[in-house]
This record gives C-alpha cells, sequence and structure tokens, in this order.
C-alpha cells in the first residue's frame, strides 16, 4: 500500500508535468468531443483510437501496451498482450517505477510496457515514411519516454515517424541472478519485445519498417550499442548513438546474487532462500521496493546471464568476446564537453576530495597488486592532466577533462574501430558543441554556462520539443533544432545525414575510415573537423597500448 509521503509526492511530480505540459496527462476536449475525427489505425494485435496533434500535421497514438509485466514474475519475461474492439491510445504518463530525475521522487507502476507512435499526416500504408525509435538514458534507473521530454514535434515535420517506449528500470529489470524465472536483463529484453512490436506492426501505421533507425542518449546510447552486439534478429536497419557506448566502464555490471536476500532483509522479510526473496519481493507494492533499493545504495544494471535452457536469454558473454556487431548504418558522438555537468555539480569539498586520476585508472585497469606499476600510471596520466596545476576547485578542467576521457572519449573512439573491424563502412562522427537555452542538461541541474560549451545530453533540447522549453526560441537556438533534426531525419532517410547540400546544411559530411577520423562538429556553423581530441586521445592510446593487458575487459575475455 501507499504510504501517506509517497502519495504526496506522487501527486506532486504529477502536478508539475500537468503544469508544465497541459496536454500530456489528460486528453483535450476538443479532441474527445469529435471521435470520428480521430485516427484509428487497425493492425493484428487490436485497433488503436489516437489523437489529431494540435501543434503540427501528425497523429498521436499514446501509451499503447506492447506487453504487460506478469503478476506472477514482476521480474521475468512480459507476456504478450492483445485488444479486443477498440484501444484509447490517448495517454502517455505512464512510468515504470523509479526514483525520478526531476524532482527525486519515487513514482511509476508496473503497468507501464507502453509505446508511444507519433505519425506524420504524409504517411500511408501506401507511402510509408521512415521510422525512428528512440530509447530514453537514466543509468537503468530512471526515465519516461512522454512528451515532457521527448516531445516530437521538430522531428514528424520531416516526415518520419517517431517512436518512445517504457521498460523496466532497477530492480524490475536488472536484477541478474542464478534462477531461470530471473536470469538477468529484462529491461534490454523489455525493448527487445518493444523493437519486435514496431517491427511486425508500424507498417499499419504507415511506416517503413524496411527504415527503422533505433536511436538513443546515453544509457539509452549504451543500449544501442548492446543490441549492436548481441541481438540476433533484424528488428533495425541504422543506429544513432548519442554519448554512450559498453566499454564505459560499469555498464556490464558483476551481479550480486544475493541481491533479492538484502532487498527483502531491508524490508523486514528475513531468509536464506533466493525463491522465498524473490516470492516476497513480487508482492512488495513498487514504491517500498524502489525505496529499499535506493536506501541501500544497491545498482543493478546489464549483466552476463546465467544460461538456462528454459529461459529467455540475452548477454551470455562479455562485449570483450564479440568479435564483430551487426552492419547497419551508423551515426555516432558526443558533445564537446561531457564531463562538465558530472563534475561542476560536485560541491568544493567533495570535490577537493576527489582523486581522479585514481578513481579512474582503478575503474578501468586491474594491476593485480602490482602497486609500482600502478604509481607510475598515476604520476604519468597526473602529469598529462595536471602539469604543474594543483587539484583545487577553482581549477576544475583537468578533472572535467581526465573524467570526460576515461568514461566517454575513448571508449567512443575505440568502439567507432570496433564497428570498423567489424565490417561497418557507412558510418558518420559528429562533435556536439553549442550552448544555447535549450541545454537540457544544464537546464535541468541548474548550471551556470561559463564555459559555453555543451555537457553530457545538452543536444536533447535540440532534438525533441521539450515541454518546459517550448517558450525558448531564440533564433540560434532554434537554427541548431532546423541543422540537428534535418541531419538526424536525413540518415534515418538515406543512411547518409547530407544526401546533398542544402541552403541550411552547406557541406558534405565525410564518413569514417580506417585510415581517417572526419567529424561534423554542429554549432551556428557547421565545422568539419578530423579527429577530435587528438592529443588526448593519443595518449590514452598510448596509455592502452602499454598497459592494455590490465585493462578489465581483457580479464574477461576467454582463451
Amino acid at each position: 500500500m501507499f504510504n501517506a509521503v509517497q502519495v504526496i509526492n506522487q501527486v506532486v511530480f504529477f502536478l508539475v508535468i500537468i503544469s508544465v505540459q497541459s496536454s500530456q496527462a489528460s486528453v483535450p476536449e476538443t479532441l474527445l468531443d469529435s471521435e470520428s475525427s480521430r485516427p484509428i489505425v487497425h493492425t493484428p494485435v487490436g485497433c488503436f483510437r489516437g489523437l489529431r496533434a494540435q501543434d503540427g500535421d501528425y497523429s498521436m497514438f499514446l501509451g499503447i501496451p506492447y506487453a504487460r509485466v506478469d503478476p506472477e514474475n514482476v521480474f521475468g519475461t512480459p507476456i504478450p498482450v492483445r485488444f479486443e474492439g477498440i484501444f484509447e491510445a490517448n495517454d502517455d504518463t505512464a512510468i515504470c517505477p523509479q526514483k525520478e530525475e526531476f524532482n527525486k521522487t519515487i513514482t511509476g507502476k508496473l503497468d507501464c510496457l507502453h509505446i508511444n507512435i507519433y505519425v506524420p499526416n504524409s504517411a500511408s500504408v501506401d507511402h510509408p515514411v521512415p521510422v525512428m525509435t528512440h530509447i530514453f538514458g537514466g543509468k537503468f534507473e530512471f526515465g519516461f519516454p512522454s512528451r515532457y521530454v521527448y516531445g516530437p514535434r521538430f522531428l514528424v515535420r520531416h516526415d518520419v515517424i517517431f517512436i518512445t517506449f517504457n521498460y523496466r528500470l532497477g530492480p524490475y529489470g536488472f536484477f541478474c541472478l542464478n534462477t531461470s524465472k530471473v536470469p538477468g536483463n529484462q529491461g534490454l529484453k523489455d525493448q527487445v519485445h518493444a523493437l519486435r512490436w514496431i517491427k511486425e506492426n508500424i507498417r499499419y501505421f504507415g511506416g517503413d519498417d524496411s527504415k527503422i533507425t533505433l536511436e538513443g542518449n546515453s544509457a539509452g546510447a549504451m543500449s544501442v550499442d548492446l543490441h549492436q552486439h548481441f541481438l540476433q534478429e533484424p528488428l533495425y536497419n541504422r543506429v544513432i548513438i548519442q554519448s554512450g557506448v559498453l566499454l564505459t566502464n560499469g555498464v556490464i555490471q558483476h551481479p550480486d546474487p544475493d541481491a533479492p536476500l538484502k532487498l527483502a532483509k531491508q524490508l523486514n522479510y528475513t531468509t536464506n532462500d533466493i525463491n522465498e526473496a524473490l516470492s516476497f519481493l513480487n508482492k512488495v507494492e513498487p514504491h517500498e521496493l524502489i525505496a529499499a533499493t535506493t536506501d541501500s545504495d544497491m545498482f543493478v544494471g546489464p549483466c552476463v546471464e546465467k544460461q538456462f535452457d528454459n529461459a529467455e536469454n540475452y548477454i551470455m558473454k562479455y562485449p570483450a568476446n564479440v568479435n564483430s556487431v551487426r552492419i547497419v548504418d551508423v551515426l555516432i558522438g558526443f558533445t564537446n564537453d561531457e564531463g562538465y555537468g558530472g563534475i561542476t555539480v560536485m560541491e568544493k569539498e567533495e570535490f577537493e576530495k576527489k582523486d581522479f586520476v585514481s578513481e579512474l585508472l582503478e575503474a578501468y585497469y586491474d594491476f593485480k597488486n602490482e602497486s609500482k606499476i600502478l604509481n607510475d600510471m598515476k604520476k604519468i596520466v597526473r602529469s598529462f592532466y595536471y602539469g604543474s596545476n594543483l587539484h583545487r576547485a577553482d581549477n576544475m578542467r583537468p578533472g572535467i577533462n581526465i573524467f570526460a576521457d576515461f568514461v566517454m572519449y575513448h571508449p567512443i573512439i575505440r568502439t567507432i574501430r570496433k564497428y570498423l573491424d567489424s565490417g561497418v563502412e557507412n558510418m558518420y562522427l559528429y562533435m556536439f558543441s553549442y550552448a544555447g537555452e535549450r541545454d537540457f542538461a544544464k537546464d535541468k541541474d541548474n548550471l551556470s554556462n561559463t564555459e559555453g560549451t555543451a555537457t553530457h545530453a545538452d543536444e536533447l533540447g535540440y532534438l525533441f520539443d521539450i515541454s518546459y522549453m517550448k517558450e525558448r526560441v531564440r533564433d540560434e537556438d532554434m537554427l541548431i533544432v532546423d541543422m540537428m533534426t534535418e541531419l538526424w531525419t536525413n540518415f534515418a532517410k538515406h543512411g547518409n545525414p547530407t544526401p546533398k547540400p542544402s541552403k541550411l546544411i552547406p557541406l558534405q559530411w565525410p564518413r569514417v575510415s580506417q585510415d581517417k577520423l572526419p567529424y561534423l562538429e554542429i554549432n551556428t556553423e557547421l565545422r568539419l573537423g578530423s579527429r577530435p581530441m587528438h592529443e588526448r586521445m593519443s595518449f590514452l592510446d598510448l596509455l592502452y597500448k602499454h598497459i592494455g593487458r590490465y585493462h578489465k575487459e581483457h580479464l574477461w575475455i576467454e582463451h
């Protein structure tokens, strides 16, 4: 049952959403008054009545269940759904259980495996248009796909169908146990169920099921990279990977098989039997389980599963043991200051206690108690990034750079090389460097924009019609919106973001190749460059070359 505080938090959260996005939580009366004018799509799994958008020439089919959580095993495989009659697809407010990122309140319900489809009026069964499917980020702990953040207006005006969907998070999505009922990665498997639904049904909405682009940011991009490594079914044709890859340390977890026992104990149920603990947790009110997970500081994420014959298996080996990826068209990149937001949010005292060099070396490498090698590497890395500068709060730049290089830039550059080695030939690299009033991360975390750069996830405000940014329409910001959405939708349509020069995009973006690493810098003036962060990436290449045998990914390679 809900306790009073949780009820109040839930109400506050939804009041905030409603106040900034009047159409999200309720159906406009003008649309409901005339059901005959509302679009209906007939598919093999049911009929869906959507809404006509009021801010553009497109229709919305919101909150369609692509599966439902099994009440007998809320941590396991979902159940397919079909509908008799007409399903009213008019509500995109479903959120899977989580501690959400905006107000830090615990919210959500298990009836959340829903999909949102935005269809331009130009689409029809006879004239299908390309499809863009977005996976939201949030550390596999939080996030939701509604118009509160992922408003479709900027994208669908380019004659593409845009899709978002929910997937289970935290313990519901990523318990990884030695049991066939909960082998792990259920959140990723939810994503696969959604992708199957899209592949099988999107044609009835006017989508071209031979032109499906899978895209994601942060943990969503890591999800895309995971599917590139492990998905066996041809459920998409192109990928857009924004600021997140598998090679970032910590994406693949070493699971705690006793996690259910610990959470059950946190909730005053003590047992040494995993099945008993799971049976108990299965009946626990979701908000209580999320609260217990948060209070225990427990993180669960993607893992290498134990194999069971009677289970749906997915990640069966560490990515280092997967020598090739799916051959599809690839658009991949990052912002030009990925570490800015993660570091500048720290209090002065917290920052000055940090030893980024030690933390990152020990996170990515295991020197097997060879302390001399570790200490030598610390000196070399510290000298390269800090020189004679002191580690202090009024000079955060060295810490920002080393954090971004280890966590984001070098893993992405190495991922590009792996894709090339796998045979991917059609790949484009970007760097987003614009700073404006629609910067998503800086706005959310209330960061001052003193650097004039783009931090992790800032570009989202220029791809999506974020509800609380509707009044932010400066000419420069909207120029970036226009450029970004034209590049992204061109890629979805043609596999090439610049099929021909236009007034808005007066250049041709060269592909990445084995001997060249060109990239497009996205700012008010588009600029072509080569080998981003060249000196820093060359240093980390050299470091990896000399101590790569200690890199943790190599400790997992099967010989």
